[in-house]
């Protein structure tokens, strides 16, 4: 039981990171962007050539593994993205998910069809023993990991000029330009970032479920339970929501692997009913 429940956290943590960047765009720039996937599969790709084909050792792929979706990000924000901004929701949906059926033809073509996988150092496989329980040395790698990064995440939107610049931004875009806010800047900036994260879970879950060029299609839906659990109002939110859903998932595939999909949507369905802008904000 407490196994499971640690390898639950560690999945968890895992979706927060995936997932964060999705929060952050469609909660604080009312943007939704159905090809997070894809970017997160970017940077998981860059970890697996990187560490497998050119030899670069796996931590030093991670920094690389953000870089690059962050780099695509930031292009395709100013160059389409920006775009959308004041159009439909459901335009900004046949928009992003022509971009994720594009990133999948793409990466196939590219990498092929089967899973791959990152090369991991010997000192993050294995596991190790604490109070008794056995605990993967990846997982604890991965729980530590993304504590830090939702630490420095809340600090930024909350403690940071920044942070109150991009909730200025989001409010009235009007309003903050008059102030002197580059709100082009702040979007630019925040997309990228989002991006990024999204990248560095890609290249984290790369040892955990494989990568395949289906990645951003098979985790969409996982994606936006996290967003619609947690809510868009804060990083506080999903980050519950992503513990929930990872101990959901990993406990209902062991315990009841039939029913475990089943469970988890029907909980979702249940949660869009009763609390349509999510389980941890204020009703309006």
């Amino acid at each position: 039981m407490i196994t499971v429940l640690f390898d639950g956290i560690a999945y968890g943590m895992l979706l927060f990171v995936l997932a964060c960047g999705l929060s952050v765009t469609l909660g604080l720039m009312n943007f939704v962007n159905l090809a997070h996937g894809a970017f997160a599969m970017a940077g998981g790709y860059a970890a697996v050539v990187l560490s497998s084909q050119a030899g670069v050792p796996f931590l030093l792929t991670l920094p690389i593994a953000f870089l690059v979706p962050a780099v695509i990000g930031a292009v395709l924000e100013r160059t389409l993205y920006a775009q959308l901004y004041g159009r439909s929701h459901l335009d900004q949906v046949l928009f992003s998910i022509g971009l994720v059926f594009m990133a999948v033809s793409t990466a196939e073509y590219f990498m092929h069809s089967s899973k791959q996988f990152p090369v991991l150092p010997e000192y993050l496989k294995g596991r190790i023993e604490i109070f008794g329980v056995g605990m993967g040395v990846y997982r604890l790698f991965i729980i530590a990991l993304c504590g830090v990064l939702t630490l420095l995440l809340q600090g930024i939107l909350v403690g940071t000029r920044f942070g109150s610049r991009l909730r200025a931004a989001v409010d009235d875009r009007r309003v903050a330009s008059g102030l002197g806010i580059n709100v082009g800047v702040i979007f630019l900036s925040t997309f990228a970032v989002g991006s990024g994260l999204a990248g560095l879970g890609g290249a984290l879950a790369g040892e955990v479920v494989g990568l395949d060029p289906t990645f951003p299609l098979r985790y969409m839906i996982y994606f936006l339970i996290v967003v619609t659990v947690g809510g868009t109002t804060s990083i506080t939110g999903p980050l519950i929501a992503s513990l929930l859903l990872g101990i959901a998932d990993v406990g209902c595939k062991y315990y009841v692997p039939a029913l475990g999909g089943f469970i988890i949507y029907t909980f979702m369905i249940v949660v869009l009913l009763v609390r349509p802008q999510g389980l941890f904000t204020r009703g309006r």
